[in-house]
């Protein structure tokens, strides 16, 4: 029946095998879809900047509070200053206020002379009590102002204190020609060198603290 050598009816005859399925996947079955990516997270840059925005923000208080420091400490000295320039000033008052009392004990009223007296007499005390102080003072202070001003309070008294004297002694002014008091009845010029002294010791001090503080 055919014509090819070797090849009998049963081979020709024999249904080729048909291919076998294979077998469906069971309903129980789960298929894992991968999940795609997580998107890039921006924690990172904020991680990041976070530490740089901390540290500027801890400069600039750092700065500011070294500023009002510097401003404080600033006025402080100052203020400083100023207390000592009044302070210097008060003791140079109070070398005046006792420079005028030949002058003032010599214009009293010449009708009450009890009572000028006891007026004259109390301001002096008080003088002499802060002439006291302010030695002591300007001593503690600087010793060089306090040098000047103890040879100022030296020869004030000397020069004031004669004046004063010769003042009680003299008859009271009773004419108004008579309130002038020329320098030939109180003489005080011997004081002018010891005023600039210690007015040029008050400068330097004060000019050594300006130095010392400047910044």
């Amino acid at each position: 029946m055919s014509d090819v050598p070797g090849i009998g009816l049963e081979a020709v005859m024999t249904p080729a095998p048909t291919a076998v399925p294979s077998p469906l996947p069971s309903m129980s079955t789960v298929t894992v879809v991968p999940s795609a990516p997580p998107p890039a997270s921006s924690s990172s840059g904020s991680e990041s900047v976070l530490p740089a925005v901390v540290s500027g923000a801890f400069l600039a208080a750092m700065i500011t509070a070294t500023i009002n420091i510097l401003l404080a400490r600033r006025k402080s000295r100052e203020e400083e200053l100023n207390r000592l320039r009044t302070a210097f000033a008060e003791a140079f008052a109070v070398h005046s206020a006792y420079k005028e009392m030949p002058y003032a004990i010599r214009r009293r009223r010449s009708d009450a002379p009890a009572e000028e007296r006891v007026r004259l007499s109390e301001a002096l005390r008080e003088i002499q009590a802060n002439l006291s102080y302010h030695l002591a003072w300007t001593k503690i202070e600087s010793e060089a102002v306090g040098t000047a001003y103890a040879e100022l309070v030296q020869e004030l008294r000397k020069s004031a204190g004669a004046a004063m004297h010769a003042a009680w002694e003299a008859a009271p002014i009773e004419s108004d020609a008579a309130v002038n008091i020329p320098p030939t009845v109180i003489d005080l010029s011997a004081l002018q060198p010891l005023e600039t002294a210690y007015i040029t010791a008050v400068r330097a001090h004060l000019r050594t603290l300006t130095r010392w503080w400047h910044w």
